[in-house]
């Protein structure tokens, strides 16, 4: 545990060392897989479109440096999302591109 100099503690959480769960947690965990799909609530979840636009990211491969032409507020919008805009821009495109694959067959 690291104090900065404002005094905010930060937690760094190692994946391949994850803290054992309390048998609490493990008791909600069984029950949310036990639970039948009709029983969710999915009514304070955000609205998707059909593409799953999380599932291009990362994807391996080499990149081509080209320039392009993208309207402006498309461009303000991927770049107000931080940093790696370039990456998510990439990955819509990616999910596009895939799309059509499926839909040619």
């Amino acid at each position: 545990m690291k104090k900065s100099a404002s005094n905010t503690v930060k937690h760094t959480l190692d994946p391949n060392n994850m803290p054992p769960l309390t048998a609490e947690q493990k008791a909600r965990l069984e029950a949310l897989a036990a639970m039948p799909d009709e029983a969710i609530d999915y009514s304070d979840a955000p609205y998707l479109p059909d593409a799953v636009w999380v599932r291009a990211a990362g994807l391996p491969g080499y990149k081509k440096q080209i320039t392009l032409r993208i309207d402006g507020d498309v461009l303000d919008y991927f770049r107000n999302t931080g940093s790696r805009y370039q990456s998510r821009i990439n990955a819509v495109l990616r999910t596009y591109v895939d799309a059509q694959k499926v839909h040619a067959k």
